[in-house]
């Protein structure tokens, strides 16, 4: 049995963040979606002070819209993130007991979408363009 880790239910949050979805805080009374998620190949700042703002006791329950499962409880050993079936973002099954069949999906009507992108974890642009560059310097030889 393998419980979800930190860095996956941050991915998690932010692949969802990518499509829209806000999460939840103090009991569904705040919506958070921040704005960027990433900065290169790392989280924004603004995606960093809303995980402090998830994991903090104060706000009350906290969770993904279009699911019941509270940040806490993703990251008890109960939980995994798993790609689902049907679109390929992750979602949470619960290990112990009943199987949570749904996915944040389900109130996306035009999701699954494969002619957009997919979402993903940012990316290091001058990591990119550095690595393309010396795939032209190898070829122009």
């Amino acid at each position: 049995m393998t419980m979800a880790t930190e860095d996956q239910v941050k991915l998690y949050l932010a692949y969802w963040f990518q499509l829209g979805k806000k999460v939840l805080l103090n009991n569904g009374r705040e919506k958070l979606l921040p704005n960027p998620i990433f900065e290169e190949n790392r989280y924004s700042a603004e995606f960093e002070n809303c995980w402090q703002r998830l994991i903090d006791p104060k706000s009350g329950d906290c969770y993904l819209e279009g699911t019941d499962q509270t940040i806490q409880q993703l990251l008890s050993p109960a939980w995994e993130i798993v790609d689902c079936a049907r679109c390929q973002m992750p979602i949470p099954i619960n290990q112990i007991g009943q199987t949570v069949l749904g996915c944040p999906c389900a109130d996306l009507p035009l999701w699954p979408n494969t002619e957009l992108p997919a979402p993903r974890f940012g990316v290091d642009s001058r990591k990119h363009l550095s690595n393309l560059s010396e795939r032209l310097q190898r070829y122009q030889k």
